[in-house]
């Protein structure tokens, strides 16, 4: 048995749904398997869910290369920070914060490893989860300036909310 199938075990009766959801979100869609992986990765990382993260790395196997791997735990790294000053300039409001120059080296999200749409994709799951409304913007124009569809952009989101519900259920099945 993989290491997600022992956490969908390990699950509460009354997160039936949150199981189901994980095995359809990581098995279909218009992504393909590196690339939900990629996503669902990226968003257990940047939630600092342990245990999901090693789950789904181990139940990825060969779609997770080096490469993919770098670029999610860049895109999480990045997006921490990116989500946190942007939500903050969106916020707040005033046009004397939106002037001054952000200063943040993003350089990564130039050159990735990968290719700049997996970055974005994986960018875009975290923005969700932080609910930062600039980040989610700007990071679904650049998809859909990769050629990604409206559909996979959804998908990115449906992979980065049952992540997040997952890990609730993980926690709540153990409290």
């Amino acid at each position: 048995m993989s290491t997600l199938e022992a956490l969908k075990d390990s699950l509460i009766e009354d997160a039936k749904d949150l199981k189901l959801n994980m095995g359809s979100v990581l098995s279909s869609g218009g992504l393909d398997a590196q690339q939900r992986y990629a996503v669902a990765y990226t968003s257990a990382l940047f939630l600092h869910d342990e245990p999901l993260t090693a789950a789904i790395l181990a139940e990825a196997g060969d779609n997770l290369t080096p490469e993919v791997l770098s670029d999610a735990r860049a895109a999480a790294s990045i997006m921490a920070m990116n989500t946190v000053y942007y939500r903050f300039r969106h916020m707040i409001g005033k046009e004397s914060y939106q002037n001054r120059p952000a200063g943040l080296r993003m350089g990564r999200m130039a050159k990735p490893a990968t290719s700049k749409g997996l970055f974005e994709l994986c960018s875009m799951a975290c923005a969700a989860l932080a609910g930062c409304e600039l980040c989610i913007k700007s990071h679904e124009q650049s998809l859909r300036h990769e050629q990604f569809t409206e559909d996979q952009v959804h998908d990115v989101i449906k992979i980065a909310a049952v992540v997040s519900g997952f890990g609730t259920a993980l926690f709540a099945s153990k409290n």
